[in-house]
């Protein structure tokens, strides 16, 4: 596999520049801070091939849906997070030469993402027709202690002649995204203003009216002293600039400090958010660069104080969770409970929804155990906010109750793909699986009172609505679903669908007995707010005892559904290399027909509900769908590994973190081009924590039954569990539990209890 980066435990380094992967690399050094993000591009013009990428949290377009038939209920449209106006352009011209780094001689090119202090670095030299050379050094940052500033230090030292430089810092807001679907530009330009060292562009969707405020301000010094320079005003439709010429001296250090605010009417009304975006620009202007990333690297090492993952002996293993743990805290910090998490982030216009189950099923955990709980606590409020969305999308099926959309920016269903628009219903479960993994981890029993239930109740009529009773076997089914393995569409029982549907109503059961014993007044409110009938809580009992699971009695395996076992039974490896990644070779209907499978999908089902299953099931599963599993979900390989630590597969384990912590990194799956899989991420910090590690919540008490990787030395992580900060290292003898903030805790440690002072530790022998 090739080797894109050098390998460094904190900081991701590109090594020359290559154009022909530019968009790899682009993507992997995107920076964010969860109100916007940007890619990895360059300041200075360059007209290689690029994707051009800067977006705003929570700002996106309906763009108007295209499908080549339409079928009733499909979606008006499908919501694009949007490129939005460029604010990091700074146009360099030297010796009159503009500087186009995909057509002048660059030498010495280097880009490094630090993720320690979470900043962007750039340094090359560039060589004229005349060998004339220039040194250029630029460092940028989106503020984690000002979410809405960003600050960009462009440093340029001609190093063997004096040059005429003009820099032209500049706001652009004629922009458009790749992938609209009728070419079509999303922005109308609302207000534009430029002065002498300072500039501001309003922008405005064409629909929903959002509005985005950019404003700059940007100083210009030499070894921190003023210049002479003439200035010249730019000012065109969607576009202001300032173009700033002087002299420089030979070996002397000319920087530009740009200053960039961005506001929107997300947070303020509208007519005040060029006022407020006036302010920010001014007040971070008045810090200077160096007061601004002092406090933005303060930041996060705070974030890496709670987050971080150690691993001693395996500096690759290393980098590549550094970097998951980096982009996942720099996509949501959790500030807004109007945002969610996109698979893509920051990083790339793919995959144009906010919200897809990956929040749920693979990031809730992370969010978790990494932060204060109040921060998952809001990836739960934004779904209970968007309960009546849901409520209507399951009234266009005809179904009662609350379907919570594949993809959605606002509730609102915003996925074209039939199969799993409509099909793909599963995700329901993981919304109020979430929300048990939340109560259990937590113990905020208040949540279900508050806001929980009444989401619980909602998903359990819509799963009693879509059932399918057969009188015949005398069992509930559930017809024409696509489960999370995507390769097979329109399929009768799949094995998770059903398990996770019948165990969302058996939860509801379980949470209104607790309501109503603990807490009968508001069991009462909630009822007649609910309109709760006895008629119907009978029948999701009866669903739960007679739901129908495919099974292989042969083989004591889960089918993962009906007539799976009639495909022709090859595995992974029968298939020739050539054709690997199987999308980007096969045809869909070859796809469909095959054996062969995405993502995990009955393991899904064994990781999410582990407890229900004995080592044996999970083996005998694990030993028939891996061999048979291609993992081009990016989604995938984590949840194996989770389950191949659970059965004592170490080696497979640890082969499928790798690469779950490096998917991007080493571009796996040949598409880190278009951005990265920033939901897949928390599976990396998953394999290690809830795989290698083996923490799980048992009868409300924490326990772990670790072991380490032959690769490694040793690993440490932290976690906060209901207000205590544990630190938990496993070594190739020991594990220590070390109690950082809390009071007495008793824990389980591989399945004896044990009681840990405040401050206080626990080591014993690493064993199994």
């Amino acid at each position: 596999m090739k080797q894109y980066f050098k390998i460094d435990e904190w900081n991701i380094i590109e090594e020359g520049l290559h154009p022909e992967e530019n968009r790899i690399y682009e993507s992997v050094m995107s920076l964010g801070n969860g109100h916007m993000g940007i890619r990895g591009n360059f300041e200075e013009d360059y007209s290689g091939d690029t994707l051009q990428g800067t977006y705003i949290a929570g700002v996106y377009y309906p763009d108007k849906t295209k499908v080549g038939w339409w079928k009733n209920g499909y979606p008006e449209y499908f919501a694009k997070v949007l490129n939005a106006t460029n604010f990091i352009g700074i146009k360099v011209l030297i010796n009159g030469v503009n500087i186009d780094l995909a057509k002048i001689k660059v030498k010495d090119f280097s880009r490094i993402l630090d993720m320690k202090n979470g900043y962007l670095l750039r340094s090359f030299t560039i060589v004229d027709s005349e060998n004339r050379e220039t040194k250029i050094e630029v460092k940028r940052f989106l503020s984690m202690s000002e979410l809405e500033i960003a600050a960009i230090s462009y440093s340029i030292t001609p190093l063997n002649h004096d040059a005429n430089i003009s820099l032209i810092p500049y706001l652009d807001g004629d922009v458009s995204n790749e992938d609209s679907n009728y070419n079509e530009k999303f922005w109308l330009e609302v207000n534009r203003a430029v002065d002498n060292e300072q500039g501001l562009l309003t922008m405005k969707t064409k629909k929903l009216d959002f509005h985005v405020t950019c404003a700059m301000k940007y100083d210009i010094k030499e070894n921190g002293n003023d210049i002479t320079k003439e200035i010249e005003l730019i000012d065109k439709e969607k576009y202001v600039g300032n173009k700033v010429s002087f002299t420089a001296s030979k070996e002397k250090t000319y920087t530009l400090y740009k200053y960039i605010s961005v506001t929107t009417n997300r947070d303020y009304d509208t007519e005040n958010i060029e006022s407020e975006a006036i302010k920010k620009v001014n007040n971070a202007y008045s810090k200077g660069f160096d007061v601004l990333l002092n406090e933005h690297i303060s930041a996060w090492e705070r974030i890496w104080k709670e987050s971080d993952v150690v691993i001693e002996g395996d500096v690759k293993a290393q980098q590549g969770i550094r970097f998951n743990i980096f982009q996942l805290n720099q996509t949501y910090t959790g500030h807004d409970p109007r945002l969610n998490i996109g698979p893509k982030g920051f990083t790339g216009e793919k995959y144009g929804g906010s919200t897809y189950w990956d929040t749920e099923a693979f990031c809730f955990p992370f969010y978790l155990s990494t932060s204060d709980q109040n921060i998952a606590r809001n990836l739960l409020i934004y779904r209970y906010n968007h309960l009546e969305k849901a409520k209507e999308n399951a009234r266009k099926l005809g179904l009662n109750g609350a379907l919570y959309p594949m993809v959605t920016m606002n509730g609102e269903e915003c996925h074209n793909e039939w199969e799993i628009t409509f099909e793909e219903i599963h995700r329901n479960a993981a919304i109020s699986y979430a929300i048990f993994n939340y109560v259990r981890y937590t113990d905020d029993k208040q949540y279900l009172l508050d806001y929980g239930f009444e989401v619980l109740v909602e998903t359990s009529r819509f799963w009693a609505d879509r059932v399918n009773y057969n009188p015949r076997k005398d069992k509930y089914m559930i017809l024409g679903v696509t489960g999370p393995n995507e390769y097979e569409n329109n399929v009768n029982n799949n094995w998770y669908t059903n398990t996770m549907a019948a165990w969302n109503l058996e939860y509801t059961l379980e949470v209104m007995e607790y309501i109503k014993n603990e807490h009968p007044a508001r069991f009462e409110e909630l009822k007649n707010k609910l309109e709760l009938q006895d008629e119907e809580i009978e029948k999701w009992k009866d669903i739960v005892n007679k739901m129908y699971y495919p099974y292989v009695e042969s083989l004591g395996i889960f089918e993962q559904q009906d007539g799976y076992m009639d495909k022709e039974l090859l595995n992974v490896s029968d298939i020739p290399k050539e054709e690997l990644p199987i999308n980007k070779h096969w045809s869909w209907d070859r796809i469909l027909r095959s054996c062969f499978i995405k993502q995990a999908d009955v393991i899904q089902g064994l990781y999410f509900l582990s407890d229900r299953f004995d080592l044996e099931t999970k083996k005998r599963n694990f030993d028939f769908y891996e061999p048979k599993t291609v993992h081009e979900s990016s989604l995938s390989p984590c949840i194996y590994s989770i389950i191949a630590s659970e059965i004592g597969y170490e080696e497979k384990a640890y082969e499928l973190y790798l690469r779950t912590a490096r998917l991007d990194l080493d571009n796996y799956n040949k598409d880190t081009d278009d951005g990265l899989h920033i939901t897949s991420m928390s599976g990396s910090w998953l394999a290690i924590v809830h795989g290698f590690a083996g923490m799980k919540i048992k009868d409300g008490m924490l326990s772990f039954s670790p072991f380490i990787p032959k690769a490694w030395n040793k690993y440490s992580f932290k976690i906060i569990f209901r207000g205590h900060l544990l630190k938990i290292t496993v070594d190739k003898e020991i594990i220590t539990i070390e109690q950082e903030e809390g009071n007495e805790l008793t824990l389980k440690i591989y399945d004896k209890e044990y009681t840990i002072e405040a401050n206080g530790k626990i080591t014993l022998e690493t064993n199994r």
